[in-house]
């Protein structure tokens, strides 16, 4: 076989006794054709036991399956191919394109692509969108008006919450779904007011419109930038028995909250502890109505709750008459909300037209939507102007909560959902959606807002296949807005505190106690004081909980485990690495032991195989470790050093430093015998 010129395949020299080569190397086969099978005349080039079978003949194939695949033409890879009767996938399913996945570009547009990748992973609704079909279309406009019959009463109920005028709630309630359709990454989740957004709203804005509004702009603002300089890794400090402690106390502090409407109480103060005392002190002012109209309601949420989740699936060969009651059924309790919002309603409107009023209504509503304006940077006050600096100053600390709980709410939800459903999220891409959707929802006078857990459940059960259902959902609560405000004025406050009970029942988590309990008890500690300080002030509850989450993570740093045993010689094993605050812990359990051995001769080993990086003040603190030891008489000697912590020994250039690879070289540097270090490498 004689080489031929580069790039090019050789060919069987004039003397080779293969006959057939030629057809071997002919042109390439079409797409739609398939190889010759191995044993055909055509392959016996390529056969191993053919003499002058040119290898390179497979080289000049596999580009060409390269380029085929890459134009996704059909039989280029077999077994890839997708039928067209296949069932169409919701994005991030199992078996479904990846979130981004586009064909392989060519070479030569490679540079072009990236470019588009850029811009895809900034806006996700490129992504799907080139794949949106109608199939997908039909799921996302159920799953819209179903979410849509759910967040309208929930709207006006968490303004009550936040303590604004119930309107708000629907200004906050719509620009989220607009907004997460071009940018969030998560298929189920929908943006808008929540309970315990809404408490935190309550206290950070003094029940103040002005104050709501600019700290939903100062709090998407922050958002943004936390998106953009990647900080999401932020919430990784927050641990899970300080999350579970702040919603456990926000369920039971909004819960209770609600008792005053369910009451028909007026006048109560939202600071827990007086809420509670007050309550209990005019308990005997309660009207029959309020208190009748609130049970009825929160018993029929309570039933549509737990028939909802018994139901089973759709019948599919089941009669006609089945399928309309099943469906009568799911729709029922799917927007139960908004049914027994409506149900209350038309009971107080009926009241009212007969010239009664035993029920506490919400009010008049104005009708409109939004007028759109900057976000107030000053309030007129009656004894001047409130500029922005103070009001600034008094929303506090309120701007770093705000905008780290609303993440930690929405990140959960996200992950959860794609978790169970098949997909990722990008938690610094959820950051830019919230920070879009808070700065432009405050022009339209919305409040801070983060993801919901009840309306995103609602959205996945209903088969949302993209977040193109949010611009149903948001399509609604603007039609609500434009037309339906003067029904909303007869919406009894009972019937919305028992939507609101309902919907915060769940967060409580009574279980995580028994299960720290059993799992890590020091655990409950965070826990505890998380959940006891929420209900006195909740950024408190919030920031005690992180800094005691915070002395528990670093305590081992500072106390690392340390094994030491006396075999003749003294051997030191460091459970971990060494930092700046385990210093003086390391020096002071050696010199002490070393002191208290009786060991001759006076040699210690200090076997740092699980040591795997070590700082600046740890190599100060060994260098007057090793002097200390040196008056003292003692021999230290160093074993087991990985790569990185010799280097930084070595750069160091400690007094008298030795490096032992082995127990034997141990041996001959501090005098041990043989046996001695082989005992203490056993122990």
């Amino acid at each position: 076989m004689r080489p031929g010129p580069p790039g090019r395949i050789p060919g069987p020299s004039p003397g080779a006794a293969v006959t057939r080569a030629a057809p071997a190397r002919s042109r390439l086969p079409t797409p739609g054709s398939a190889l010759p099978p191995p044993g055909s005349a055509t392959s016996v080039a390529a056969s191993p036991g053919a003499r002058g079978a040119p290898a390179p003949a497979r080289r000049r194939y596999r580009p060409a399956r390269s380029r085929l695949r890459g134009a996704g033409a059909a039989g280029a890879v077999p077994g890839r191919e997708r039928s067209p009767a296949a069932k169409p996938r919701c994005p991030g399913q199992p078996r479904a394109l990846p979130r981004g996945a586009m064909p392989a570009p060519a070479p030569q547009d490679r540079g072009r692509c990236c470019s588009y990748r850029a811009v895809q992973k900034r806006l996700p609704i490129l992504s799907w969108l080139p794949r949106y079909s109608l199939a997908w279309l039909q799921l996302d406009l159920i799953a819209g008006a179903t979410v849509g019959l759910t967040v309208v009463p929930q709207a006006l109920a968490y303004a009550e919450v936040a303590g604004l005028p119930v309107q708000y709630g629907l200004y906050s309630s719509f620009m989220g779904c607009f907004v997460y359709c071009f940018l969030g990454t998560a298929k189920d989740v929908t943006l808008g007011p929540t309970a315990i957004m809404s408490l935190l709203v309550s206290s950070y804005a003094f029940h103040d419109p002005v104050y709501a509004v600019l700290l939903a702009f100062l709090s998407g603002c922050i958002q943004l930038a936390m998106g953009l300089l990647r900080l999401g890794f932020l919430l990784d400090f927050i641990s899970c028995p300080v999350i579970k402690g702040f919603t456990s106390a926000a369920s039971v502090t909004i819960g209770f909250s609600q008792v005053k409407n369910f009451l028909g109480l007026r006048g109560i103060p939202r600071q827990f502890f007086l809420q509670v005392y007050e309550t209990l002190r005019r308990i005997g002012e309660t009207r029959a109505g309020d208190a009748i109209l609130g049970l009825a309601c929160l018993v029929a949420l309570t039933g549509l709750g737990a028939m909802k989740r018994r139901l089973s699936g759709a019948p599919g060969a089941e009669p006609l008459s089945a399928r309309v009651s099943y469906l009568i059924v799911w729709i029922s309790a799917t927007a139960r909300n908004a049914l027994v919002v409506l149900s209350a309603g038309l009971v107080a409107y009926s009241f009212q037209a007969m010239g009664s009023r035993p029920f506490t209504l919400t009010g008049e509503v104005p009708q409109g939507l939004p007028a759109l304006r900057l976000p107030p940077f000053a309030e007129a006050a009656a004894n001047g102007t409130v500029p922005f600096g103070r009001m600034v100053q008094d929303m506090g600390d309120g701007l770093a909560v705000v905008p780290l709980m609303g993440l930690l709410e929405t990140v959960a939800i996200a992950k959860a959902f794609a978790s169970q459903n098949g997909y990722r999220i990008d938690p610094n891409q959820e950051l830019l959606a919230m920070g879009f959707t808070n700065i432009l929802g405050s022009f339209v006078s919305s409040y801070p807002v983060t993801g919901s857990f009840g309306r995103t459940a609602v959205n996945a059960q209903t088969g949302a296949c993209t977040p193109a259902g949010g611009l149903v959902t948001g399509a609604l609560v603007l039609l609500s807005l434009a037309y339906l405000t003067s029904c909303f004025s007869y919406v009894p406050k009972a019937a919305l505190a028992a939507v609101i009970v309902c919907a915060v029942a769940p967060v409580f988590d009574a279980g995580i106690v028994r299960t720290l309990w059993r799992v890590k008890r020091l655990d409950l500690v965070p826990l505890c004081v998380t959940f006891l300080l929420c209900f006195w002030e909740v950024q408190y509850g919030i920031v005690a909980g992180v800094l005691v989450s915070g002395v528990l993570l670093l305590y081992p740093i500072a106390r690392p485990p340390i094994k030491v045993s006396d075999r003749g010689g003294l051997l030191v094993q460091p459970g971990s690495s060494l930092h700046f605050p385990a210093v003086e812990y390391l020096r002071d359990t050696l010199c002490k032991r070393a002191l208290a051995a009786a060991s001759s001769p006076r040699s210690i080993v200090l076997d740092c195989r699980h040591v795997s990086s070590i700082d600046y003040t740890v190599v100060v603190g060994l260098a007057d470790l090793l002097r200390e030891l040196r008056k003292q008489g003692f021999a230290l000697a160093f074993r087991g050093l990985q790569d990185n912590v010799l280097q930084v020994l070595l750069a160091a250039d400690l007094d008298e430093f030795q490096h032992c690879t082995g127990w034997q070289e141990a041996d001959e540097t501090l005098c041990l015998s043989g046996a001695e270090a082989a005992a203490a490498w056993q122990q």
